[in-house]
């Protein structure tokens, strides 16, 4: 419970040295020999333990931890186990308190009531959430504060000290001070800034502060100990481990407890007391309050590790200057002759023909400079960077379109261009990877897990938190955490609205029906958005439905998807019942990723768009149908779009209209046609294998 832990800093505190905390991986390099680890961490001097919670997506940890994660999934680990394991431990005699540390979805899957309700029977005295600010914690907090758990609150080096303020007034135990930008992992040195940034922090509470991240070393752990009432070691405990026999793990944790603390050689006391600060008295800070809505219904939000939240607000801040700015909106659309904006619209008339119903027209993003939609949000997001006064720009991608405009609009500004790409879709798009390279960008592999655009986006902001000085994350798609959702909305708006105004011009009326390709979901949102309001006009999203939602080898999100949060939203999530994320298929890359923004799951809940699972056997029924009907080769993402407005049509009358979003050309994606056609070819009847020459044959 929370006095344990305040006890336990209490008694350091009497010996005069700094309390140990440990942290270590539930299951890893095993559940039982976990057991064994913690009571080992207690006998090596170990005051606190942290036990991570493994989840498959730990954004804002190093590489070494990240694995300790795979290996404790792949034992079937999960938040039962975790609690099974501190049970266990304590009816072995472990009296040090116990946190559970992790990332949020897998608590909001169990339930929050029910775990903090078992947690408290099961002796875990409290929880540090790496994503759960809190601004969105406020539930959670008070489900701790009724049965005596600790949450505990994180300062980093880019929290602004009106953040300090308020941070400190949701602390009940002790606080951690994270040590240096960036996510956990050994270092070299530690930050000179360190001391300074605790005298701060001192001026506003007399709780205990407990430093991590970087910690390795017996010099480290004196040092951060002759400054802080508390010393974090995390990663180096997994490095041990990961470095000895699985057997011999838990007596190797003591052995480095012992040595790394100074007990081992009678040197765990610091050399002076620690300095006495003077509590300045101040009103209480409110939180913090945003200029924007940041949720769809109950979607979206802020759900960031804290050295993101003042960058956050920051870019907030800017973009509603930005906004509400006509000379912003001047440069943006200055760049349209660039872009190739408006984009074509025109009647798809051999298409509407086979379809044999509403007249099909079709909105050419395909068309726009550099082969798709992306670069309206790569000019505006790159335009907004420059305010900042950010020259480095990193980015993620999936198909690569994403990665090719960024790169494309870096190379107009003269900004420094990184973008994350997983090694499987660099595989399969290797000419959008050239094409990047080519423009001056430089295409980092991305090796975890999948190896596709969730991984990407993950090790992107992973380089987002260690260099948020220097550093902007262009994001490609409306996901993420508030405000990036609104903003690419925003700046995708203008497919819908030229949408409206060349139908109109065309036709004199609006479609009865708008559909486009859903992934993430920004070109969807671009084509959607304007028309929220038009009633009469059916929204319909295509999602790639892979082998088919009934298989485990998908990526139909809105379709089957569950509430979750990730990558900073609440959405819709593919992830099993344990908040684990599950990985995907697709044919195409750009729609390969487990959640969706987070306005299209606010659009699915209440009914207003519509959206539909496309497999990919299907998509390339699409592909063919626009390359043969229509003489135009489009990407494989609105291929699925096609497709379904084909089916769409075929219901309608034929005085209504139907308008597709193109939002992508083909070339990029000849190649995995070509081949997929052997697998799937068969099923749709079309065969491009070379045969003998006719002219041959027929002499």
């Amino acid at each position: 419970m929370a006095e344990r832990i305040t006890s336990a800093f209490a008694r350091a505190a009497d010996e005069e040295r700094p309390a140990f905390v440990a942290y270590t991986v539930a299951g890893f390099p095993s559940p039982d020999l976990t057991v064994d680890v913690l009571l080992e961490l207690e006998r090596g001097g170990v005051d606190l333990i942290e036990l991570g919670i493994p989840f498959t997506d730990p954004l804002a940890d190093g590489s070494t931890i990240q694995e300790a994660h795979i290996v404790a999934l792949e034992n079937k680990t999960d938040i039962n186990t975790c609690l099974a394991i501190v049970s266990k431990a304590r009816e072995f005699g472990l009296q040090v308190p116990v946190l559970f540390m992790g990332y949020y979805n897998p608590i909001m899957q169990y339930g929050e009531a029910d775990l903090v309700q078992k947690c408290a029977r099961t002796g875990v005295d409290g929880y540090l959430v790496v994503d759960l600010p809190p601004e969105e914690a406020h539930s959670f907090r008070s489900l701790c504060a009724s049965s005596g758990l600790s949450y505990i609150p994180l300062i980093t080096p880019t929290t602004s000290e009106t953040r300090i303020k308020y941070l400190v007034q949701t602390a009940d135990s002790f606080i951690y001070v994270v040590s240096r930008a960036g996510v956990t992992g050994a270092r070299k040195s530690l930050d000179a800034k360190l001391s300074h940034r605790l005298s701060q922090i001192k001026k506003y509470t007399d709780l205990p502060l407990a430093v991590g991240f970087g910690v390795n070393t017996h010099e480290h752990f004196k040092n951060v100990g002759s400054m802080a009432d508390g010393v974090v070691i995390g990663s180096q405990f997994i490095t041990v481990m990961r470095d000895t026999e699985p057997s011999k793990a838990p007596e190797a944790v003591r052995l480095y407890a012992e040595e790394v603390s100074g007990r081992s050689i009678n040197s765990t006391t610091r050399t002076s007391p620690l300095p006495k600060h003077n509590l300045l008295k101040y009103e209480e800070e409110k939180e913090h309050q945003l200029l924007l809505p940041d949720r769809f219904g109950e979607f979206g939000g802020q759900y960031i590790p804290e050295a993101l939240y003042g960058c956050v607000a920051e870019l907030e801040k800017a973009y509603v200057e930005c906004k509400n700015d006509p000379v912003f909106w001047e440069d943006f659309r200055s760049f349209y002759s660039y872009m190739g904006r408006p984009s074509p619209m025109h009647f798809a008339d051999r298409l509407t023909e086979k379809c044999g119903g509403a007249k099909i027209y079709l909105k050419r993003e395909d068309l726009c400079h550099t082969g798709s939609h992306k670069l309206s949000n790569a000019v505006g997001q790159a335009l907004l960077a420059k305010r900042l006064g950010k020259s480095r720009i990193i980015a993620e991608t999936g198909a690569g379109q994403h990665g090719v405009a960024t790169a494309t609009i870096c190379a107009k500004l003269g900004l420094k261009c990184i973008i994350y790409m997983g090694s499987e879709d660099i595989r399969r798009q290797a000419l959008n990877v050239l094409r990047i390279r080519m423009l001056g960008g430089e295409v980092i592999s991305v090796k975890t897990d999948s190896c596709t655009l969730k991984d990407a986006i993950n090790a992107a902001m992973r380089d987002f938190v260690t260099n948020i000085e220097t550093t902007y994350y262009l994001v490609g798609s409306a996901i993420g955490c508030h405000p990036f959702p609104t903003m690419v909305c925003d700046f995708q708006c203008v497919i819908g609205r030229e949408t409206k105004d060349q139908m109109v011009a065309l036709t004199g009326r609006l479609p009865e029906a708008v559909v486009a390709c859903v992934g993430a979901g920004s070109s969807s949102l671009g084509m959607f958005h304007p028309f929220i309001e038009d009633k009469e006009v059916r929204l319909i999203g295509a999602e790639a439905a892979g082998d088919g939602i009934d298989t485990d080898k998908h990526s139909a999100t809105v379709s089957v998807g569950t509430p979750g949060v990730l990558h900073g939203a609440k959405t819709y999530l593919l992830q099993d019942k344990n908040g684990q994320i599950m990985e995907t298929h697709s044919i195409s890359a750009g729609l390969d990723y487990p959640g969706v923004g987070p306005e299209h799951a606010w659009l699915r809940s209440t009914g207003r768009a519509e959206y539909f699972g496309v497999t990919d056997a299907q998509a390339l029924e699409g592909f063919r149908d626009l390359a043969q009907l229509e003489g135009i080769i489009p990407a494989l993402e609105p291929a699925h779009a096609i497709y379904q407005a084909a089916q769409v049509a075929s219901s309608m009358d034929s005085d209504q209209q139907i308008v597709i979003c193109i939002s992508g050309r083909g070339d990029k994606d000849v190649n995995i046609v070509a081949e997929m056609l052997p697998k799937i070819g068969p099923q749709i009847s079309w065969d491009l294998r070379f045969e003998a020459d006719p002219t041959e044959s027929a002499l």
